[in-house]
């Protein structure tokens, strides 16, 4: 059988990912969908669920897939247009051996891509870069599959909207981007109580009002601003493909992944005492020792909702969360990242708390901290970089956690580098509680970078 060369640089760490039109086309949509059906049917696996986001290019990527998957014996359920996490919750609640979302998640309108769950698990890796070699081989499995369709949106936000449990209504703002979240975060307020004010929530592949990725300050100003304006208690953003959640209190101050984390955490560790949370490298010490505080057993690990999942999935952990705004809820839920049941816990915690979110947020200790630092490493040096800097450190017997790059522990503080699995990048932070220390943690990173030959970045 013929094979089919994917361009190496869309199978990513976690999804596949490419420029539509350039390094990602229907007959590679084809091939993938072909691939996984292979890899599927050699595991016992007969049945795919499929989705996909709001973006132009979907629904024709969306069908050459659906092909390559039949043509490979699978059966598929088709579940439209819709986030990310609907996928999910489709795959799991029907309990279809895999599932495959169509989505450039938060990247522009030009990109597109696919994430996929095998046998209820994250699927990332080394198994995505099996695909491209099955595809690469044409090795694929043959069949006559089937196609349905089914409406699961309904179903999903009734879920959602199951386990909101507040005691008072607040008023809340939400910015869905444009993007796929919409439709879902507009049904999903109808169900809570309360005053909700929509922004954007009709899909738009071209993103016309701001970027949908709720990480970065300037695409949060028009939920800050209509928080201001019609006096909110809070607002809630979402990424591209709704599995990424942003958040700002009443006062129009946004709270990180790692802030909103330590208070869902009060709330999965109040039911759950001694629960393992797990958080990723970047995270604020705040977030470790507040889960401490309350009880819980905090885990430092990698960075990567794949490899957060897994963890999860190792640990048996209820909640986990990343500073990019993946947050994972088992407690209760599915373990998997949906910034809408995310939403639905945040809300309901602070109406139950009996006081504001931004009163919550003062709470938390206050420390200094850089923001996430990105720049440029050769792909073939930025892992070696990493493993040199760990090996100074460890020689001079510093305190390191080396789960994911290095993270240094001081009486100032701490400093984190690590090499990124997405992009030729390297990434660093710094955090202290004073302006001193900060400026002393900066100086050990920069000096460690000098000896490795890398260009620090700009602080």
């Amino acid at each position: 059988m013929t094979g089919h060369k994917l361009d190496p640089t869309i199978l990513r760490e976690y999804d596949v990912r490419g420029t539509v039109g350039k390094d990602l086309t229907e007959a590679d949509a084809r091939a993938l969908g072909r691939a996984f059906a292979t890899w599927l049917a050699k595991k016992g696996g007969k049945t795919v669920h499929a989705g996909r986001d709001g973006r132009k290019s979907s629904p024709v990527l969306e069908a050459a897939l659906v092909e390559g998957l039949t043509a490979g014996g699978m059966d598929v359920v088709r579940v439209g247009e819709g986030p990310t996490p609907m996928l999910y919750y489709a795959t799991v609640s029907g309990k279809s051996d895999g599932g495959i979302q169509v989505t450039g998640s938060h990247n522009p309108p030009r990109y597109n891509g696919f994430k996929f769950m095998a046998f209820g698990k994250a699927f990332y890796g080394a198994d995505i870069l099996a695909l491209g070699a099955i595809a690469a081989a044409g090795d694929y499995a043959s069949g006559k599959g089937s196609v349905r369709d089914q409406a699961v949106f309904d179903a999903y936000v009734a879920r959602l909207a199951q386990d909101y449990d507040g005691k008072v209504p607040l008023a809340i703002g939400w910015d869905a981007g444009n993007g796929a979240a919409g439709p879902a975060m507009k049904a999903l307020t109808e169900k809570l109580p309360g005053r909700h004010v929509l922004l954007f929530e009709t899909v738009d592949g071209e993103f016309p009002n701001h970027h949908p990725d709720p990480t970065v300050p300037k695409n949060l100003e028009h939920l800050i601003a209509a928080v201001a304006k019609e006096k909110l208690d809070l607002g809630i953003a979402f990424d591209g493909d709704g599995d990424r959640i942003g958040v700002v209190d009443g006062k129009g101050r946004i709270l990180w992944g790692d802030q909103m984390m330590a208070l869902l955490a009060r709330d999965v560790v109040a039911a759950k005492p001694g629960a393992t949370i797990i958080a990723d490298v970047k995270a604020s010490q705040v977030l470790f020792d507040e889960i401490t505080r309350i009880g819980g057993t905090p885990l430092m690990w990698k960075t990567g909702h794949s490899l957060i999942k897994s963890k999860m999935a190792e640990t048996g952990a209820p909640f986990a969360g990343e500073m990019s705004g993946h947050i994972f809820f088992a407690d209760r839920y599915y373990g998997f990242d949906d910034a809408l049941y995310a939403a639905v816990r945040l809300v309901s915690f602070v109406a139950r708390s009996g006081k504001s979110l931004a009163e919550l947020r003062d709470e938390l200790p206050v420390v200094i901290n850089t923001p996430e630092l990105r720049f440029p490493c050769a792909e073939d040096r930025k892992f070696k970089v990493a493993e040199e800097v760990k090996a100074r450190l460890l020689a001079r017997k510093a305190n390191v956690n080396d789960c994911d790059g290095v993270r240094v522990l001081t009486d100032d503080g701490w400093w984190l580098l690590r090499a990124s699995n997405t992009q030729d990048v390297l990434v660093a932070r710094c955090e202290s509680k004073t302006a001193e220390g900060l400026e002393r943690l900066k100086a050990a990173l920069v000096a460690e970078l000098d000896a490795s030959g890398v260009a620090p970045p700009q602080f």
